[in-house]
């Protein structure tokens, strides 16, 4: 019997980004025109500024921004989180960081299924951020009781996607022919349905509780919401928008414009409202819209260590305590210009962000640094000397803020229902299948591991003359 010719996880997410970017291309044209101009303003911001397009050439990725995408999904119970994580895993996609939306009013916990090794991450960084509805935040009890009803008989894996997944996972993966047809049968999941799976009243009742509540309940699969391409100027998307046609959100969720970026701005275009036909308890159908899909674009800086993000946190509280965006934007440049003036309390530079321990960075060899070094240096002194530099690792994750402010300004006005904080983490893990990583014990691993290669580099030359 021969040996099996595994194809690589990292191809088989490559296929299925592709794939879903094609489909989501076809159902939501508007994302079409966004990558139009997504990949306009990065090729300008590139001519605009050589030294940025050296260093990501030069730290490997500067090929992986016009491809980098992320996703997201909402999936209504326990069983159904269970077998996503097994899907993305044949993906080489795993799930980090535990989110509770709930303390911004949207009733979900969630994480996000993405790669996690440097190389997986230059190969393709598709991601996909997974919520899991928490119906435990319906307050009326006879609706949540009707709404799990509704998803036990719901089954949103094809019988090939399931079968596939468990092929992988007996035999360590799976052979190309294979991994192409997990990709077609995964699609399935993610595609749009434009037939509800209950009456128009029933989805009225849920859309009362929350509009995500009636986006989860109410549909046969958990139709992708958004794709997201990364831009190097988010300002700049913003501003031309509607020159593309595109009517863009008020207000860039997350940190102010600055140098040297931090986490994560995003904005998006507003949710497409969609012909959707309801059942009229008579075998027949009864026509209707929804509103769920829209178009997001991102802006990714540095990852930040708990110091950074403690500030960070502060700062954006401190922010909406003199101004909170309004929904409609009315207050839009207000806040702006608050959000601006508070946040001149983190450092905008990289040396001053590395020195106060705010952001975590990957220290690489110089030319210098590759020829030889003193036979005795402290890291701080090989980097004052020019034999080391460091460059800011790239958060790979999301903010639970920002992702709320997405979800609430596509919901609507009237859309900012509240829910009482209540983080469980150990629940979503243990209806997950598994633990969640770490984000920041990840990226000081990272960190860690560049100094010590770079320090075991300089112990294999030999001493300066």
């Amino acid at each position: 019997m021969s040996a099996l010719s595994i194809f690589p996880a990292d191809a088989i997410r490559s296929e299925f980004s592709s794939a879903m970017s094609a489909m989501y291309r076809n159902e939501v044209p508007a994302y079409g025109t966004l990558m139009e101009l997504v990949a306009r303003v990065n090729d300008e911001t590139l001519a605009e500024q050589p030294a940025l397009k050296a260093r990501l050439d030069a730290t490997d990725t500067l090929e992986r921004i016009s491809q980098e995408r992320h996703g997201a999904i909402r999936l209504g119970t326990a069983e159904e989180l269970a077998m996503m994580r097994r899907i993305f895993a044949v993906m080489g996609m795993y799930p980090v960081g535990y989110y509770d939306l709930s303390t911004a009013g949207v009733p979900v916990h969630s994480t996000a299924f993405r790669p996690v090794g440097e190389e997986a991450l230059k190969r393709n960084p598709f991601r996909i951020f997974t919520s899991l509805l928490r119906l435990d935040l319906i307050a009326d009890e006879a609706l949540r009781a009707e709404a799990a009803t509704i998803l036990s008989h719901r089954q949103i894996f094809t019988p090939g996607a399931i079968a596939l997944t468990e092929k992988a996972e007996k035999q360590g993966g799976l052979e190309k022919d294979d991994a192409l047809r997990f990709v077609a049968e995964v699609l399935e999941t993610f595609r749009w349905h434009d037939k509800a799976n209950v009456a128009l009243s029933m989805y009225h009742r849920l859309h009362d509780a929350h509009r995500l509540i009636a986006d989860v309940v109410s549909f046969k699969g958990p139709h992708i919401n958004h794709l997201t391409p990364r831009t190097l100027d988010i300002d700049k998307v913003q501003a031309l928008m509607p020159e593309y046609g595109i009517a863009p959100k008020a207000v860039v969720e997350g940190p102010p414009t600055r140098t040297c970026p931090i986490l994560l701005r995003q904005t998006s275009f507003k949710a497409l409202e969609e012909p959707v036909s309801f059942q009229d308890g008579k075998g027949g159908w009864q026509s209707g819209t929804h509103t769920a899909r829209f178009g997001e674009i991102e802006q990714r800086g540095i990852a930040l260590t708990p110091k950074g993000r403690a500030l960070y946190d502060a700062l954006l509280d401190e922010t909406r305590k003199v101004v909170r965006p309004a929904a409609d934007g009315s207050n839009a440049a207000a806040y702006d210009a608050a959000l601006a003036d508070v946040f001149k309390a983190f450092p905008d530079d990289w040396a001053s962000i590395r020195a106060e321990g705010l952001g975590y960075f990957s220290y690489s060899l110089t030319e210098k640094g590759m020829k030889g070094i003193p036979p005795v240096s402290s890291l701080e002194t090989l980097i004052a000397d020019g034999y080391i530099c460091f460059d800011p690792i790239v958060y790979e994750d999301f903010l639970p803020v920002s992702a709320a402010g997405i979800f609430q300004s596509n919901l609507g006005d009237g859309a900012s229902q509240e829910f009482v904080a209540s983080p469980n983490q150990k629940r979503f893990e243990a209806d997950l299948g598994a633990q969640v990583l770490n984000e920041f014990d990840h990226y000081a691993g990272i960190e860690t591991a560049s100094i010590e290669a770079c320090l075991a580099a300089f112990a294999r030359q030999p001493a300066a003359e």
